[in-house]
């Protein structure tokens, strides 16, 4: 069996093969493209059967990943917090670090991380894709809210960014900068809305073949945008054996320090997937309000600690519910059934808008 450590970055990556016994083989430095991910496949075919390594960085590794996949090399995905051996060292090249994941590789040490497969990784970039457009629809809004703050404007409607408000907005009398400036945020917020809309179309009609998606609408707080992230981000639900895992995956875990015999829970976590995280409490904050068992749950203990830990407590409560509707494959026992059926009316409505 032959070992490969692969250091990957933006343009170039580095590779070091590795026999069982740990001597390297072979070492290669190729450009981070088609033509140098063949090189690489080349360079290790002839020595035989093969696995790889690489560490998760950012998309990086995608590319990568995909060639040894489709070349029949089982490949391992590592996860950079948990290579303390790389992440720690005091020499650091791209050369030691192919060589140290060759090395954890060898001997079983390598702390995998989870590599959904390509449809599921295709969904979440549309997904992420949607969240960081309305990131920069709230950036904008708040630049004009600050622009208005400047001469002291305020507005009689309740929403300026209404059809009322953004005539208002529009007809504003400013200096020749600032108004120059504000039609700029208007043309960019209305360019950003047809794309909000367009990926909302998209994402419905992903939705209308999601079973799993499907099931979550059934909870209070998740409509079918939540229920996609929520899928998505998890991927396989099989891959944990308890909730607990999985809420301590999705960093809604207390973090936990013991010395001898005294345990401290501290805050959570906030390790693992940042998106799921979000919009369990985005759900977090509607479901307490129309469901009893959230309720009960946020009055308890936003009564004793307040409003943020109750809120993160229902959030992960939901995520815990969530586990056993997937792998149960059961709805929401507490189900609103009227309501559902509005969000698979709108479901429908939103995707055939895309037909149209």
């Amino acid at each position: 069996m032959i070992y490969v450590g692969i250091d990957v970055h933006k343009h170039k990556c580095h590779s070091a093969l590795m026999n069982e016994n740990g001597t390297i083989l072979d070492e290669l430095t190729f450009q981070n493209t088609t033509q140098g991910l063949s090189e690489l496949i080349q360079r290790i075919r002839p020595l035989g059967e093969a696995k790889a390594v690489l560490e998760s960085t950012g998309n990086l590794w995608i590319k990568t990943y995909d060639a040894l996949e489709a070349a029949t090399i089982q490949t391992t995905l590592s996860n950079p917090l948990k290579t303390r051996a790389i992440a720690e060292a005091r020499i650091k090249t791209d050369k030691i670090d192919a060589r140290t994941l060759a090395h954890l590789l060898r001997t079983n040490l390598v702390a995998a991380s989870y590599v959904p497969n390509k449809e599921t990784r295709m969904r979440r970039s549309l997904l992420r894709h949607r969240a960081n457009l309305v990131k920069t629809r709230t950036e904008i809004k708040n630049r004009i809210h600050s622009l208005l703050d400047k001469y002291d404007l305020k507005s009689e409607f309740s929403d300026i960014f209404g059809k009322q408000g953004l005539e208002w907005l529009r007809g504003l009398q400013l200096p020749t900068i600032d108004k120059t400036i504000l039609n700029s945020d208007l043309a960019l917020l209305d360019s950003l809305e047809t794309q909000i809309q367009n990926m909302n179309i998209e994402i419905a009609k992903l939705a209308c073949n999601q079973e799993d998606a499907k099931l979550l609408m059934t909870m209070p707080g998740i409509d079918y945008y939540s229920a996609m992230i929520i899928s998505s981000e998890i991927g396989d639900v099989k891959r944990f054996s308890t909730a607990e895992k999985l809420a301590s995956w999705a960093g809604l875990a207390p973090s936990i320090r013991q010395s001898g015999s005294q345990t401290k829970r501290g805050h959570i976590t906030k390790q693992g997937s940042r998106m799921l995280r979000w919009i369990l409490v985005q759900s977090a904050q509607i479901s307490h309000r129309s469901d009893p068992r959230f309720q009960h749950m946020y009055q308890r203990i936003a009564a004793r600690r307040g409003n943020n830990k109750a809120i993160i407590a229902v959030a992960r409560e939901m995520l815990t519910v969530a586990y056993y509707m997937l792998t149960r494959r059961e709805e929401y026992r507490g189900m609103n059934m009227e309501r559902y059926k509005e969000k698979l009316k709108r479901l429908e409505r939103t995707a055939n808008r895309g037909l149209q």
